[in-house]
């Protein structure tokens, strides 16, 4: 495809041709020169003023003549005569044509004359006529009895009939000449179909070339000579196969294969086009198109010759790296934890994630103040799905990352380093963007800080649009997370603690944050709420305060030694996983103590095992079946010497014991039993109380026996009064919430006890009967705990409630847990201790304190247990009960 001579640039008719000259300026030279002696057939010409689908006719035997000189002519180099000009206002000159330099090539007029394709002017020579004969005798051209191609030409397609040769030819390749070009990235051609003949303006996908100005105008762009120049010497009326691949703007979009080569990388390659984003999906080969374009700017070729980066440099070296990913920001960021140990936050490049739509919220119109309360991750549709398909997708995955571009710092914004991300494979935005789970960015056509795989996303995207996936789809499909956030209320934490606490069973969460070692959040899948979680056995060094701005840690900010480190630990082990935790208490904050577990890993013995976090006497001394384990790994860190113990000495390791009651306290009181929960937790009147109480309720009574039913409507919290199925009379009750249908769920106040009301036996408490303070006082039993068989469970239930209902007790305050006081119940007449008689009677297990002052007590009720064991007593009918609760949670009895 190297440049040519002056040669044969175009041939109109079977009678007329344009020649180039050299090219020395913009345009070349180009000469028109005219047959003498010889008339061809007329092709179809646009009709002046067409408009519309308006067409024209060949002349027969037209087509074939020009065709005939095409095939000969075009590309190459003629000698010709002049033999007369005509005097006319337009001057035309007539030439003998000869194929080569001079008249010692074939003569072109007499070989037209001798085809049969031309008819003779009155001037022509004798010998221009003996060769007619010649002709005729031969039958050749139009003196044969073959019928020529007559040609039918649309010239100006509508949109509609566009459109149908697009469908028609599905993209599959058509023969056919150029004939025209309009500029570097635009050619016309023919196209046949249903016995018509469109004339078709192309416009080649993937590119665009400068253009032209009507005429008039100022001088067009720079290289838009250049390129058309280009394209002509290579394209114009050769012998192409062409593919019809869109209809876009009335235009059609399509592709030009040339036996040579690929006009439309060429013109990229040499500076005279740049890729055109609109229509580069219907090229073949992207990434070579963007390849080429990439070399031309790299050498400022033409086009390119003053293009400088619109972004900052990236150094070679920095332009990859492989890591692993620690941590999911929103949907179309994350951290990436290198080899070295750095860590690098990256982002998706050229992808948006999903957005809140303009001025609405999940629930719909929201004012702009209100905004501020937005949950990006749950109240944003789509966000959590995205964060979830990149979570599961990636955390703990390794992953190479190539580094596209850094988009600068601004509005108060860091600089973002933005990246393709592959796992395996697999383009990670790519992926994302086919589940309608982000957006590609519109870049601006000059603008070169995008994605370097941005075409591919760009077709993902159309599929899913196709497709309706995700953020394309209907607003009425989009998903809706009502997401309770317990983790700020310590009224909620506490009224979800027995619905969470479920025994000692496991529960499943993900851990959405990690604020220092032993602090994190969790997000419960199955309750759809949030929660605190602090980890039980250990106390952690303080971490260092997380800055707002931008989520970081901030250095010296009330940091404990190796907090920085304890919290980089459990942020590698847990962010954004799935783990086990099971609930041991709540604290006043309204944060629950638990333990958690990661691939079966208890992360409070991980701590101390790696030294960064120490025993907490206390609760760890609560659960036996951890307790040695803690200490296990302790006495690792510490022959390791490990973080926070790398300066232990073993003469430090007794440690002086907190101060403690050495003696149990006894005050009994009074007390009645009303109610005994699920939760091994009882409520009790005191004795004295009784027949004040039995006054306030019947003077209360007396003033709702006229209350107008329906007149009170209960909202959630209120105290009022409430009617009692059981015997149809009023008590003071809290609603705890209104369910559907007019009801309310209610809890007596004085009784301990709940229900589900009709809200029409609900009514205002009338004045004066909210000052005196509930009558019904919460207690847990003390040194107890149920087993984990749900059957066992009603039976010990049943066994407590049969027991204690109804009775009268002396109650004593063995100890508190969170506030939470233990008692225990005895027989004012026998002076049994009813907890413990059920113990020995094999209804409930012993929950052992390692409190001095309570050890007499404890021994008692270890007594009792073993009692039990050894006679097989209902939880130990079938042996040793612990021994399956202990395998069901992985671990062996100690």
């Amino acid at each position: 495809m190297n440049q040519p001579e002056p040669t044969v640039k175009q041939v109109l008719s079977g009678d007329s041709i344009i020649i180039r000259g050299k090219p020395s300026g913009k345009p070349p030279p180009e000469t028109t020169i005219n047959f003498s002696n010889i008339s061809a057939p007329k092709l179809a010409k646009r009709p002046p003023g067409n408009t519309g689908e308006d067409s024209s006719k060949d002349e027969p035997w037209a087509w074939e003549a020009r065709e005939f000189l095409r095939k000969r002519l075009v590309g190459k180099r003629i000698g010709s005569d002049v033999t007369y000009v005509t005097e006319k206002v337009n001057e035309r000159e007539y030439h003998v044509v000869y194929i080569g330099k001079d008249s010692s090539g074939e003569c072109l007029n007499k070989l037209l004359v001798k085809e049969g394709l031309v008819s003779l002017r009155s001037s022509a020579p004798p010998a221009y006529k003996e060769l007619e004969e010649q002709a005729k005798t031969a039958g050749k051209g139009k003196f044969s009895k073959s019928t020529p191609l007559v040609r039918e030409v649309k010239w100006v397609p509508t949109p509609a009939s566009m459109q149908q040769l697009v469908d028609h030819f599905q993209r599959k390749p058509i023969k056919t000449v150029i004939e025209n070009v309009r500029d570097g990235s635009t050619v016309r051609c023919f196209v046949t179909m249903d016995d018509k003949t469109y004339h078709v303006t192309l416009l080649i996908a993937g590119i665009r070339c400068p253009g032209f100005r009507p005429e008039g105008e100022s001088d067009p762009p720079p290289f838009a000579h250049e390129a058309k120049y280009f394209v002509e010497i290579r394209l114009l009326q050769m012998d192409v196969e062409i593919t019809l691949d869109a209809v876009q703007n009335n235009n059609i979009i399509g592709n030009v294969y040339h036996p040579k080569g690929n006009i439309a990388e060429r013109l990229v390659e040499e500076g005279y086009a740049k890729c055109f984003d609109h229509t580069i999906q219907y090229t073949k080969n992207i990434e070579e198109l963007r390849k080429l374009e990439k070399q031309a700017k790299n050498k400022g070729l033409r086009l390119w010759k003053n293009w400088q980066p619109s972004g900052p440099t990236i150094a070679d070296a920095d332009k990859g790296f492989t890591g692993t990913v620690i941590e999911i920001i929103n949907g179309d960021g994350m951290k990436v934890k290198l080899a070295n140990g750095t860590t690098k936050k990256i982002f998706l490049s050229s992808i948006r994630p999903p957005r809140m739509p303009e001025g609405e919220n999940k629930d719909g119109t929201v004012p702009a103040a209100a905004k501020k309360s937005i949950r990006p991750l749950y109240d944003i549709p789509w966000m959590f799905e995205a964060r979830e398909f990149l979570r599961k997708k990636l955390i703990r995955k390794k992953v190479n990352v190539t580094v596209d571009y850094i988009q600068p710092a601004r509005d108060d914004l860091p600089a973002k380093t933005c990246c393709t991300v592959m796992v395996g494979q697999t383009n990670v935005a790519e992926a994302l963007v086919s589940k309608g789970l982000a957006t590609v960015i519109k870049n601006r056509q000059d603008d070169d800080q995008r994605s370097s795989q941005w075409d591919k996303l760009n077709a993902a995207q159309s599929k899913a649009q196709k497709s309706l996936n995700g953020m394309h789809g209907k607003r009425e499909d989009f998903p809706v997370h009502r997401v309770n956030d317990h983790s700020v209320d310590s009224t909620r934490a506490k009224a979800i603690l027995p619905h969470i606490r479920r025994g000692n069973a496991r529960i499943e969460g993900l851990v959405e944050y990690v604020a220092s070692g032993s602090r994190l959040r969790l997000f419960l899948p199955k309750d759809s709420c949030l929660i605190t979680l602090l980890l039980a056995g250990v106390t952690c060094p303080r971490a260092p305060r997380q800055t707002a701005a931008a989520g970081e840690s901030a250095v010296g900010l009330n940091e404990d030694p190796f907090g920085q480190e304890a919290l980089d630990f459990t942020r590698e082990k847990v962010l954004q996983r799935e783990v086990e935790f099971s609930i041991e208490s709540l604290d006043k904050a309204g944060n629950f103590i638990g333990w958690l577990w990661y691939d079966n890993i208890n992360l409070s013995v991980a701590l101390v095992q790696e030294g960064l976090c120490k025993i907490h006497p206390f609760s760890a001394g609560k659960s036996l079946q951890h307790y040695h384990a803690l200490m296990d790994a302790e006495k690792h860190a510490k022959e390791n010497r490990l973080n926070i113990w790398k300066d232990y000495k073993e003469e430090e390791e007794t440690v002086q014991p907190q101060e403690e009651e050495v003696e149990r306290k006894v005050n009994h009181q009074k007390v009645v039993v009303i109610e005994v929960t699920d939760s091994l937790h009882i409520y009790v009147q005191l004795d004295e109380h009784t027949a004040k109480l039995e006054a306030m309720l019947e003077k209360m009574r007396k003033e709702l026996q006229f209350a107008l039913t329906g007149a009170y409507t209960p909202k959630k919290g209120d105290l009022c009064a409430a009617k009692f199925r059981g015997d149809g009379q009023w008590y003071r009750a809290r609603v705890e919430k209104v369910a559907g249908g007019g009801r309310a769920k209610v809890f007596y106040v004085d009784y301990g006890n709940r229900d589900e009301v009709d809200s029409k036996e609900c009514a205002a408490l009338p004045a004066g009967f909210d000052t005196d303070k509930p009558y019904a006082h919460d207690y847990a039993l003390a040194y107890v705990k149920m087993v984990n068989d749900i059957d066992y469970q009603e039976l010990t239930l049943d066994a407590l409630r049969e027991d204690l209902l109804n009775g009268v007790f002396l109650l004593n305050v063995e100890y508190r847990v969170n506030g939470i006081p233990h008692v225990t119940l005895v027989d004012p007449a026998t002076q049994t201790d009813m907890v413990k008689n059920l113990v020995e009677q094999g209804y409930l297990l012993i929950d052992k304190r390692r409190e001095k002052r309570l050890q007499q007590v404890v021994q008692d009720y270890i007594a009792a247990e073993e009692k039990a064991r050894k006679a097989h007593k209902v939880i130990w009918e079938h042996g040793d009960i612990t021994e399956d609760d202990d395998r069901e949670f992985g671990m062996g009895r100690k």
